[in-house]
């Protein structure tokens, strides 16, 4: 084997020096030394420091730490800026990271994707060797000993939960129903939890002489989640029958209450009360169904009580009412349903018209027994939405799905039925 023995290589021409060919193997040989003082690129040369004992130590990209815990933990504190491709190791130098932990300080980078909480490093004879990706993802372990995240990836999902709406209510003068209950919250998800969505269906109308079907319950849920529920809307009362609770209430029938809204009792309220059917001599109005945000009004001798109106959310990026009360059925004049989708009421020849599919409004009462049916509740809905960066893009049940929505910067996914989200 031959021997060149020389201090220094310069290239003949330019600043390019290349050793070998491709498919070339150099060795170093044990106990020698490379020493990087440049820049290395396509591999990285780490630089072991001293141990460190320590309680806080300020780290150098391109090198490599044995931290000693034995009598006290240490909070390491990364670059305040970093270049791709930048790495650092630190390992455990006596095993004693369980007793006393590392924690590290990411100094305003990313770690992992967000800058708090600080990951925390607590396992016996653990090494940590973390490269420096991208802003969005900062420092990344490519080893730290385990394959969970050393920072919880949370983020803020607000979320908007509507049930189904009640069906009115069929006799000779009956409720509209009440809008399904009316539901906001923001909270804080977890990064790779599935959460799971229903969404209620709307009561089906009836025929002949009786109160209409409420709707079904909307909701969320999830580990981590404070799970919101949406209570279906109460069904339109009938003859002798008041209107049911829900969350909105049916409108009563001849002469009777309308249901109780927010049932059960929420804070704050998701739905309102339905109004008083009324009879006056042979003149009869159903009373309105309840909506989300008012109760439904009560009828009169000549009028069915119009439904109450439903609440309006900007959640998609516009404003968008939503959850309106069904309206009463008379021999009069017909009764609008309330703001937001709620059923007309029917009278004298024409039929009560049904809730707004997929906004949780109240169906319209009947005024006569006929083979006809009342009007039935609309479909609930749950919307979600997040920061385009932090969607996941991991659904089940074929949401909508608009990123920036309105500019907002958000991405707004709208569950017209049952599936889930995994953060």
């Amino acid at each position: 084997m031959s021997e060149i023995k020389v201090n220094k290589i310069s290239p003949r021409s330019g600043t390019d020096v290349t050793l070998g060919d491709s498919g070339d193997t150099f060795t170093i040989p044990s106990g020698a030394t490379l020493t990087n003082s440049g820049t290395a690129t396509g591999f990285a040369a780490i630089a072991w420091q001293s141990i460190t004992t320590a309680s806080t130590l300020t780290a150098v990209a391109g090198r490599g730490y044995p931290i000693n815990t034995t009598s006290n933990a240490c909070t390491v504190t990364l670059p305040a800026s970093a270049s791709v491709g930048d790495q650092i190791i630190f390992t455990d130098y006596l095993r004693t990271w369980a007793t006393y932990a590392v924690t590290i300080n990411p100094n305003s980078l990313n770690f992992q994707g967000s800058t708090t909480p600080q990951p925390v490093y607590d396992t016996n004879g653990e090494s940590v060797h973390i490269v420096y990706m991208d802003a969005t993802q900062g420092w990344i372990p490519i080893n730290d000993g385990a394959v969970v995240f050393e920072t919880p990836q949370t983020y803020s999902l607000e979320c908007l939960v509507i049930a189904g709406g009640g069906a009115g209510g069929s006799s000779s003068n009956s409720g509209g129903a009440g809008a399904g209950g009316y539901r906001t919250s923001t909270q804080t998800v977890n990064a790779g939890t599935v959460y799971t969505i229903t969404v209620g269906d709307g009561g089906a109308g009836v025929s002949g002489s009786s109160p209409g079907n409420d709707g079904s319950d909307s909701s969320i849920s999830g580990t981590g989640l404070t799970t919101i529920t949406s209570a279906g809307g109460g069904g339109g009362g009938s003859a002798a029958v008041d209107g049911r609770d829900g969350g909105s209430g049916g409108g009563g029938g001849n002469d009777r209450s309308g249901g109780s809204g927010n049932t059960p009792s929420t804070s704050p309220v998701q739905g309102y009360d339905g109004g008083l059917g009324r009879q006056d001599a042979d003149a009869y109005g159903g009373g309105g169904g309840g909506g989300a945000s008012e109760v439904g009004e009560d009828g009169s001798g000549t009028k069915g009580g119009d439904g109450g109106d439903g609440t309006a959310s900007s959640i998609t990026g516009s404003s968008v009412t939503r959850a309106g009360g069904g309206a009463g059925g008379s021999h009069g004049t017909i009764a609008s349903g309330g703001a937001g989708g709620g059923g007309d009421g029917g009278i004298t020849g024409t039929a009560p018209t049904d809730g707004t599919v997929n906004t949780g409004s109240g169906g319209g009462g009947k005024v006569t027994a006929d083979a006809s049916a009342s009007g039935d509740g609309g479909k609930g809905v749950i919307i979600l939405s997040m920061l385009d960066a932090k969607y996941s893009s991991t659904t089940t049940g074929s949401p909508t799905v608009a990123t920036d929505a309105g500019g907002t910067g958000k991405t707004v996914l709208t569950f017209t039925g049952t599936g889930s989200y995994t953060a």
